[in-house]
């Protein structure tokens, strides 16, 4: 690790299978919503989307931990698409005064379908339309990723994207699904780590990426800011009764 400041990461997303992926990967990330305005950004190009997307969430985050980071222009890498991969809790200044070093994490994800981009339903309507059209077909699921380092400035980021074919259900599979509100909540309206894990039958690429978060890809961008993904890790005593930082990580 190239900095001596202990590591923390922030994640501005308040999606919860975000977090989920990032624990499960020994990560605990802090979280504070953006608030960003997703209607702002209009492009018919999906990959330029969720990345443009990503990086709105990110800066606004970086933005309101600390004002003065953001006066510069950000070096920015940019590592392009990677096609086969992938409530604010205690958040304050990134840099000055913590002693830490701040990362934020933004992330976005849209589906690609018939030539469209398919974000949330509008309402369990529009779900179950989608889901009459997507049913025995498949799309494209595009995650993008912004991660700006709070102390510098730097930034890397790129899009994953994975195939997902879906599974050709039955009209009542549909609205019984439709009717649990989950396909509301989601890029897509469908889910791999949820009720609608039955409803794809397989995926080319990496299952991170449809979740929200490619771990692959997480690592890639850290090194290129000269982090590794083990500096974030926390570790699980025997039987899950406690957790203890090591490294650098701060829980």
């Amino acid at each position: 690790m190239s900095d001596s400041l202990p590591l923390r990461l922030v994640l501005a997303s308040a999606s919860p299978a975000r977090r989920k992926s990032l624990q499960a990967a020994g990560i605990e990330p802090e979280v504070l919503v953006s608030g960003v305005d997703e209607s702002l950004v209009v492009t018919d190009r999906a990959e330029e989307l969720c990345l443009e997307l990503a990086r709105l969430k990110a800066e606004a985050v970086l933005a309101r931990l600390s004002p003065a980071a953001t006066a510069a222009e950000p070096t920015r890498t940019n590592t392009g698409t990677s096609t086969n991969a992938g409530t604010s809790t205690n958040a304050g200044s990134s840099t000055a005064g913590t002693g830490q070093r701040t990362l934020i994490i933004g992330c976005d994800s849209v589906l690609e379908f018939d030539s469209e981009i398919l974000g949330k339903p509008a309402d369990p309507a529009d779900a179950t339309q989608r889901w009459l059209r997507m049913r025995g077909r498949s799309g494209v699921l595009h995650s993008g990723h912004c991660l700006i380092d709070g102390v510098s400035g730097r930034r890397a980021e790129a899009v994953a994207s994975t195939t997902v074919h879906f599974a050709d259900i039955s009209d009542d599979e549909i609205a019984a699904y439709v009717a649990t509100g989950e396909p509301l909540a989601v890029a897509g309206a469908f889910t791999i780590d949820g009720l609608g894990g039955p409803f794809v039958e397989r995926i080319e690429g990496d299952p991170g990426t449809v979740v929200g978060l490619s771990m692959p890809l997480l690592r890639r961008l850290l090194a290129e800011l000269g982090l590794q993904i083990t500096d974030l890790w926390t570790t699980v005593a025997p039987g899950g009764q406690s957790v203890e930082p090591i490294g650098n990580v701060r829980s």
